[in-house]
């Protein structure tokens, strides 16, 4: 399988690039410095002189930068590093100002026409000791640009590895939040069943039965969306409710009310059922006079407030168990999880009788799949 060497290709050009763009600053501020000075000197010529201390560098970068991996500046030995560095930033400042001198006694005569009169050695350690702070300052800053680089893409890495670990768990929650039907709805919801059959009312149970195959085919339904539209939440809770309604019969009425311009909205996927259930079992089911559920949505400028509303006791006190229940516990760290702070899940006895619960989300018609609503 051939080898993409895009990558490398581009990383070359940028390379390429920046030391051009250096070399041709570099060259326009000489042009300048010598002008003013009085001394005149052809552009090209000057461009000529500045350009290869830059591209030599440019050159030398994918080495440099192999350096700075291999010896990497750590707490531990990080004295005998920075000295490993240095020597090495020595040696290579000599190679290129070599190098440099090569390249400027081969172009000179095409810079200014005119050959240099001193000898190679003496124009070498004139050089390399005029060159050596800025070869060093070179260095340095290859040496700080792929620290920091590294540190920026292992930052990332890490933040890419911890939002996939919160996606999965979020993911994991939603699947058992899907298996947490209270076991006793469902056998409470069989035995209505059997009831019905017991009492040859068969139109009923035939009903009852298809109405909990659709919350079950609902809740088993494989999805990876952590979000749904108002209307299909208010949907499931509608059919939930239908078959507490054949359980209780006369004794729970049922309302549910959602402006229109609600339920294009989303919210987390199963948030109203486990509340609502929460409500029939702490608020209702314990009464044998007729009682009621009110699930409302409305919106609040950008906010879409819900709320699920029963009439029976209200809260008992700060031990009451519907505070610190499972359904609840569990909705507030969905929300928190989706929204941040930007939300909030609050119960309450009602201003009458009976208790309350009210959803504040921000409003949107987008799914989210992380904290955050962007």
């Amino acid at each position: 399988m051939a080898t993409d060497r895009t990558p490398y290709v581009r990383r070359a050009l940028q390379l390429l690039g920046i030391a051009t763009f250096l070399g041709v600053f570099s060259a326009s501020q000489q042009y300048i410095m010598l002008s003013l000075q009085g001394e005149k000197m052809p552009l090209i010529g000057v461009i000529i002189f500045a350009m290869p201390f830059w591209l030599l560098w440019a050159a030398l970068t994918p080495l440099v930068v192999w350096l700075a991996r291999r010896i990497p500046l750590v707490r531990t030995h990080w004295v005998s590093k920075v000295a490993a560095h240095v020597a090495i930033a020595s040696i290579l400042a000599l190679l290129h100002s070599l190098v440099i001198v090569a390249v400027q006694i081969a172009l000179q005569p095409a810079a200014s026409g005119e050959m240099f009169e001193q000898p190679f050695w003496t124009l070498f350690m004139s050089f390399a000791a005029y060159e050596l702070s800025l070869n060093l300052l070179a260095y340095s800053a290859i040496i700080g640009i792929t620290y920091a680089t590294d540190f920026y893409r292992r930052f990332k890495e890490r933040e890419l590895v911890a939002t996939q670990a919160l996606a999965q768990l979020s993911q994991a929650q939603l699947r058992a939040l899907r298996m947490q039907l209270n076991p006793h709805f469902l056998f409470n919801t069989m035995n209505t069943i059997a009831m019905l059959v017991r009492k040859q009312e068969s139109d009923e149970a035939v009903r009852t039965i298809a109405g909990l195959s659709d919350l079950l085919r609902y809740v088993l339904e494989d999805t990876k969306t952590h979000e749904v539209p108002l209307r299909q939440e208010l949907e499931f809770v509608e059919r939930y409710l239908a078959i507490e309604q054949i359980r209780f019969a006369d004794r729970l009425k049922v309302s549910i009310e959602a402006d229109p311009d609600t339920l294009d909205g989303h919210v987390p996927n199963l948030l109203l059922q486990p509340i609502v259930e929460n409500a029939i079992h702490h608020g209702i089911a314990s009464r044998s006079s007729a009682s009621s559920i009110e699930v409302t949505a409305r919106r609040n400028k950008d906010m879409l407030v819900l709320t699920v509303r029963d009439d029976g006791p209200g809260l008992g006190g700060a031990t009451d168990k519907r505070t610190d229940g499972v359904g609840l516990g569990n909705s507030r760290a969905r929300l928190a999880q989706l929204y941040g702070e930007v939300q909030s899940l609050e119960l309450a006895n009602a201003s009458s009788h009976g208790a309350i619960v009210t959803i504040s989300l921000p409003f949107h018609t987008d799914p989210v799949t992380a904290a955050g609503t962007g």
